[in-house]
């Protein structure tokens, strides 16, 4: 079982619903104008539902059982415009809600999709990718839905209790006491279930987020899922989540159910009581045979809103729990945009004066550098090294030892523990992270291609380095089998690249290293998918590339760095050597014996 412990989604919750609903007005802020509209059609809305008992009552009392038929064509005409004024407030009303309900979810899945995108590299490493899909697509449509059943026609709702209860008791208050005996009952079942429903609708949203994550990363894996014949233990673990996802629901199933019947069953008592009380009152003649024809279609109207409440508030639960999953998403820390104005430490600004001060583009400073994934368990202990500007330096070393940890340090996608690293003399962390970045080419091991075009994946839809981009593909080599495309450079991409090579794919991505024209190169195992042939060229291009530029290279193929300037081994996160490649031979310490495991015949 590969899905569990780390990748199951939390179960976010116990905010408060005044909170939530606090910090949700100000997505609906922006329309108030459209809800004030709403808002002012609500009384109409009231008084169309309240008048049609009441027309009732008086032809049934005053022409039909008295016999006068004049006049009675007339309440039936307006009781027909009625029923029309009803259905085009209603109209405009269900339109405009689900009108602003639509531009409140792009508004907020504008926010929440940039706001992860500035979440931590670390972040990202204890979150599922399906679980943050889930969010930006079923817990954002949930408030939709929660639009949909109508959060401000609950005003509405309420407008038309009140004039029920203030008509009702205007004519008859014995009658309508009765009625309402009921009341608390219902008010009890409904405070009752709010609790047991919130909770179970967690579950529900929780459990998706599971069975999102799973599939995005099931599907993504799919080649390796067929090639180890694994199909079967897959289709067992998506049984289990996707059982899991439905026994969730059956409790939310069940309390709205239950709610419902007990509002249907509490509204048949109510006209049983008006019936039996009702019946007795006309053989009294103290009240009149309309009065209870109306009594009977007001308590109708007055159990209808509160039936739909019941299916109101069962989305409303929902709309509540995935509000708490939206705003704990927001709630997450972002990375630091803007510098920290962080001071240079006295050690650290001593090395960096020692160093010769401010030096020329690109230069890089590491200065006691300690590093932790995880707590105390440092990846780098220690860690110096100064690179000039122009020079290229290769960091090897066994796996895990933290060749690639130094990169990730140096685009400050992790931020350090202790100690320093400079550009020019100024500390990464009193630069911006744009700044920063704007100043780093990064080329991986696994290059992500996105769907496009082969131009969009180099340029990454950037104005200046589109300009670019048959220069920085001629650079790399890639234009010699782009040109060869039906399309050239407007050749489609299918996702994650697909209908290329692993070569191809690199190509591309050095292509897309040297369209931002940056100061500093990190070449992370930039070589290894790529065959010799390819890599030929690639070193044929990247002499011109790496010209005036700073570069750092981790590799495990010594052969790609030969050249390197200097060569730094890292052994269990220390710089264990460093020189070139001949006199690190001549040492015939860890780079040696390193070389030669690659090279013995």
């Amino acid at each position: 079982m590969h899905f569990g412990g780390i990748y199951e989604d939390e179960v976010v919750g116990k905010m408060y619903d005044r909170k939530l609903m606090r910090r949700f007005v100000r997505y609906i802020a922006p329309y108030r104008r459209l809800i004030w509209v709403v808002l002012v059609m609500l009384p109409i809305m009231a008084v169309t539902k309240l008048a049609q008992p009441w027309l009732l009552k008086s032809a049934i009392d005053n022409h039909i059982v008295t016999g006068k038929l004049e006049g009675l064509p007339l309440l039936a005409a307006g009781f027909l415009g009625l029923i029309f004024a009803e259905s085009a407030v209603t109209f405009v009303e269900v339109y405009l809600l689900q009108y602003v309900g639509q531009k409140v979810m792009y508004d907020i899945r504008i926010e929440l999709f940039a706001h992860i995108q500035r979440l931590s590299a670390r972040f990202f490493d204890q979150t599922p990718v399906g679980s943050l899909v889930s969010r930006l697509t079923s817990d954002i449509e949930v408030l939709g839905e929660m639009f949909a059943a109508g959060i401000v026609t609950i005003v509405g709702d309420v407008m038309v209790l009140a004039g029920i209860v203030g008509i009702m008791l205007w004519m008859n208050v014995k009658l309508s006491l009765v009625t309402f005996s009921v009341l608390p009952l219902l008010i009890w079942v409904a405070f009752t279930f709010r609790n047991w429903m919130r909770v179970a609708f967690r579950q529900v949203r929780a459990r998706l987020g599971n069975l999102s994550a799973f599939l995005a990363e099931s599907l993504g894996g799919m080649m390796v899922v067929q090639l180890f014949n694994r199909e079967r233990d897959e289709a067992r673990e998506f049984r289990r989540l996707n059982e899991s996802y439905r026994d969730a629901n059956l409790p939310v199933i069940t309390w709205d159910a239950a709610l419902y019947a007990v509002v249907e069953s509490l509204s048949s008592v109510a006209v049983a009581l008006i019936i039996w009380y009702g019946g007795g009152e006309i053989v009294k003649e103290t009240l009149s045979f309309g009065a209870l024809v109306a009594f009977i279609q007001y308590i109708e109207r007055f159990f209808s809103p509160i039936r739909d409440l019941s299916a109101k508030y069962s989305v409303m639960q929902g709309a509540m729990a995935s509000l708490e999953r939206i705003f704990g998403l927001l709630d997450k820390k972002e990375e630091e945009q803007e510098p920290a104005r962080l001071l240079v430490s006295p050690p650290q600004a001593a090395a960096v004066a020692a160093a010769g001060g401010r030096r020329t583009p690109g230069s890089i400073s590491f200065s006691d550098l300690w590093f932790a994934y995880h707590n105390e368990d440092y990846v780098l202990k220690g860690f110096s090294l100064e690179v000039k500007s122009g020079e290229k330096v290769a960091l090897v070393g066994e796996t895990g030892g933290g060749k690639t940890t130094v990169t990730r340090l140096l685009s400050r996608l992790y931020e350090i523990n202790r100690g320093c690293i400079s550009i020019d003399g100024t500390d990464i962390r009193e630069m911006s992270l744009k700044s920063l970045r704007s100043r780093i080419g990064v080329v991986l091991q696994d290059p992500y291609l996105f769907t496009g075009t082969i131009a969009y994946n180099i340029s990454l839809g950037d104005p200046e380095a589109a300009k670019r981009v048959e220069r920085a593909a001629a650079v790399v080599g890639a234009d010699r089998f782009i040109r060869q495309l039906p399309k050239g450079f407007d050749e489609e991409v299918r996702e994650r690249g697909g209908n290329f090579s692993a070569g191809e794919r690199q190509l591309i991505s050095f292509a897309r290293a040297v369209a931002f024209d940056p100061e500093i190169l990190v070449l992370d195992e930039a070589t290894a998918s790529v065959d010799p042939a390819s890599e030929r060229l690639i070193q044929q291009g990247l002499e011109g590339l790496m010209e005036g530029r700073t570069t750092l290279v981790v590799a495990h193929r010594l052969s790609t760095i030969r050249d390197a300037d200097r060569i730094v081994v890292i052994h269990r996160g220390e710089k264990a050597e460093e020189g070139t490649h001949a006199e690190l031979l001549a040492a015939k310490g860890l780079y040696y014996r390193l070389y030669q495991l690659q090279f013995k015949e």
